[in-house]
């Protein structure tokens, strides 16, 4: 039994030898080729031999003598990911001979129009949605990523294969990942992390998901990522005895009904173990779902599908205490992305909690390829065909207004690809999906763009309730509207869909660029009128003035009433500037404003070499990110600032995320130097209350461990207390080393864990 990011493409492949010689080197690439080819002959895909054999041998004379970073002819990137395209998603040749071409458009001379000519539109298309692009919305200041991605989202809107290969190819990077610097591995991670795994999830691609997260996960947090896999593979032994045990009576009673099945074991990824781990504060051995089995059955008639799931469903309930509020029925109500299962959770035999899903064979291709099963299943008007297509309306949505800002952007994108959602009535009785915590307000945005727009109320199984609202599974909603109302900015806090806050935002924008521009309009004719030329200095002391920080806000400003401007006030801010403008001329070296120092310039941050960190000087080469507060021995990163200036950022941080996604080549690698003692930390302690023991608790920590408190904060009730302690520290050693000797000297003490 092993864990999904245990998967190694090398496996399969000839293993590259940089000692190669030519001849060696290319028949190692005819085996990698010959692998493809023998995958996709095993399908039950058409043989459309020729047409994949002419795009490899395209693609190979393309790419001929460029190689990878990690030496190896690049060609084998395309043939990776071909082999991913029909052994892990089952596509065929359309998107085998995309998957070899992926990348000739944007790494060599040919065009679109030569793969068109060579293999037709509509590869020519894939091909096209599959290229990265130069310049974009976002300007020269960000990264290209959100671009692209938008990009990427258009095409996929076309031809959901698009994605789907791309999908393949961002796998087969992270599978690689290694020969890259640390400071693209954090980018690479952190993008796949923020937006590809969660779209992988959206997409139904669930095994591609973990493998993705777990990839994600050892790069940037290795030491982590290798304690939890050590923990993993010491147990293995002691999880098959416990699988084994439970489903013991499951498979006699599969076997005397006459179900053809097969029973599966898997691991929790390690990504998923770490978030449970660092969610609820606890050790890996604390963690009770840390397994789960899987029954998949043979069904060849639909229409039974459901009912044998829950003949199975009887079969653990019969043997096993069954965790009451932890039964999962999408076989009646599948996910936004297709996926169709039954899930429970059972006791197992050592008092541990184990999840059980039951499939049909084809739930389960569904469930591991998601929208790739797509073509398999095809036959006339499929309910995943909906699925797909109520979702590719939403994303139209969303590019059909793009924010102009990247992390705006790839947010509202994300907002999208929600892993929860919630299942609501209208008073017809129509259903309509919505992530979890929906408001009445993204429910009517959700069924209309004006109803959104009116929205003023809505009735919550007949009882009366705000917009704001936050909507359960179940609810029957009607939105009440007035066409008096307008939306309102405050209305943003409310939406918590990506329709909602892209079609909330369109609006306001719109309104905004209205009042901007008779704003504009008000303060050019107040200086035609009081003659005054030099408009461009009075606006930068109005901007100063009012503490704004761009002219925008002035108009916004002037439109709304907000500012009043009389004629005197322009005529001093004129008259000041000229004043000053004055002196200047006559005596040039009078002015204070000097040359910049330059003791003060910071030189340009050297992005492709590690930043070492110097928490020991009088003036740290670095600055401190408060949202995260890292300490030395945390996992880091730096970013780069207009300044030059090192924003040190944990490589955890939900903001370094966002960073890492839309602003990639400001990233710098770094590792902590020197020792300071001038940081603080947080403990989070618990345990049962008693007389005396928070003397005990301050006394190890201050005394014993000789650590200064800054602050401390306790609170008791029931005879269970809780205390977070802030201490001085210099690095997480010490931190974890307080943690240890609390739980270990003083009694009482049940859980100790540093907190952010």
């Amino acid at each position: 039994m092993r864990s999904p990011n245990h998967v190694n493409w090398r496996i399969t492949m000839v293993e590259y030898n940089k000692n190669m010689t030519p001849e060696e080197e290319d028949r190692m690439i005819e085996e990698a080729y010959q692998e493809v080819l023998q995958a996709y002959l095993a399908s039950n895909h058409r043989k459309k031999v020729e047409i994949i054999e002419r795009a490899f041998r395209f693609a190979k004379s393309a790419h001929k003598g460029v190689r990878r970073r990690s030496g190896e002819p690049y060609i084998l990137h395309p043939i990776a990911v071909a082999k991913i395209v029909i052994s892990e998603l089952g596509l065929g040749s359309t998107s085998i001979c995309a998957a070899f071409l992926h990348d000739v458009v944007e790494d060599t001379e040919f065009t679109k129009e030569d793969i068109e000519a060579s293999f037709g539109e509509k590869i020519a298309s894939i091909v096209e949605g599959l290229t990265k692009i130069s310049g974009g919305i976002f300007g020269d200041k960000a990264s290209l990523q959100a671009e692209n991605f938008r990009k990427l989202l258009l095409s996929m809107s076309t031809d959901i294969r698009v994605v789907l290969i791309k999908m393949a190819d961002r796998l087969h990077n992270m599978r690689t990942l290694g020969s890259m610097r640390p400071e693209k591995q954090y980018k690479i991670a952190g993008e796949t992390l923020y937006v590809y795994a969660p779209l992988a999830h959206r997409l139904g691609l669930y095994k591609i998901k973990d493998e993705l997260e777990d990839l994600a996960f050892k790069y940037e947090h290795p030491q982590k990522y290798a304690e939890i896999m050590a923990k993993v593979s010491e147990s293995e032994s002691h999880r098959e005895e416990i699988v084994e045990e439970f489903v013991g009576p499951v498979r006699e009673k599969l076997d005397a009904a006459g179900f053809k099945y097969e029973i599966k074991a898997r691991v929790k990824s390690a990504y998923s173990i770490y978030n449970k781990m660092e969610t609820k504060k606890i050790p890996f051995e604390e963690i009770y779902d840390i397994y789960a089995v899987r029954v998949i059955f043979e069904n060849d008639d639909d229409a039974m599908e459901r009912i044998r799931c829950w003949e199975i469903y009887t079969f653990f309930t019969d043997g096993h205490k069954v965790h009451p509020e932890r039964l999962r029925d999408w076989t009646s109500t599948p996910k936004a992305n297709g996926y169709r299962a039954l899930h429970l959770t059972a006791m197992g035999p050592d008092g541990k909690w184990i999840e059980v899903q039951i499939r049909s064979r084809k739930m389960d291709e569904i469930a591991e390829l998601g929208y790739a099963a797509h073509w398999k299943y095809k036959t006339g008007v499929h309910e995943d065909d909906t699925e797909l297509d109520k979702w590719m309306n939403t994303i139209k949505d969303i590019l059909a207004n793009p924010e102009p800002n990247a992390i705006d952007f790839l947010d509202t994108i994300k907002l999208n690809l929600f892993s929860a959602e919630i299942y609501v009535f209208t008073p017809k009785g129509d259903l309509i999906t919505l992530p979890a915590g929906s408001t009445v307000l993204d429910m009517a945005f959700a069924i209309h763009s004006q109803l959104g727009t009116h929205c003023i109320a809505g009735k919550i199984n007949h009882r009366l309730v705000p917009i704001s609202y936050k909507l359960d599974s179940g609810d029957q909603v009607e939105i009440i509207t007035s066409e008096s109302q307008t939306p309102q900015p405050e209305w943003m806090q409310f939406c918590n869909s990506a329709k909602a806050q892209n079609r909330l935002r369109a609006i306001l924008r719109k309104d905004r660029k209205h009042l901007v521009e008779r704003g504009k309009k008000l303060f050019e004719e107040l200086m035609v009128r009081e003659g005054i030329t030099d408009t461009q200095s009075v606006i930068t002391r109005l901007l100063g003035n009012y503490h704004l920080s761009q002219r925008e806000d002035l108009y916004l400003m002037l439109a709304n009433d907000e500012i009043n401007l009389s004629a005197k006030q322009l005529k001093d801010l004129n008259k000041s500037r000229s004043s000053l403008l004055s002196k200047i001329l006559r005596n040039p070296f009078s002015s204070k404003k000097a040359e910049p120092d330059a003791d003060n310039q910071r030189a340009p941050v050297n992005r492709k070499e590690i930043y070492v960190l110097h928490p020991d000087e009088d003036k740290p080469n670095y600055k401190l990110d408060s949202c995260c507060q890292p300490i030395p021995g945390d996992d880091v990163l730096g970013f780069v600032d207009d300044n030059e200036e090192v924003i040190v950022h944990k490589v955890s941080c939900p903001e370094a995320m966002r960073l890492k996604s839309s602003f990639g080549s400001r990233l710098v690698a770094t590792k902590w130097g020197g020792v300071a003692d001038k940081f603080l930390a947080t403990i989070s302690v618990d345990g049962i209350d008693r007389h005396g023991i928070l003397e005990e608790i301050t006394s190890v920590v201050s005394r014993d461990l000789d650590v200064n408190i800054r602050g401390l904060n306790i609170n008791a009730k029931q005879a269970v207390f809780h205390c977070e302690i802030t201490v001085q520290i210099d690095n997480t050693e010490t931190v974890d080393n307080i943690c240890r000797v609390l739980k270990d000297k003083v009694k009482g003490v049940k859980f100790a864990k540093r907190i952010s």
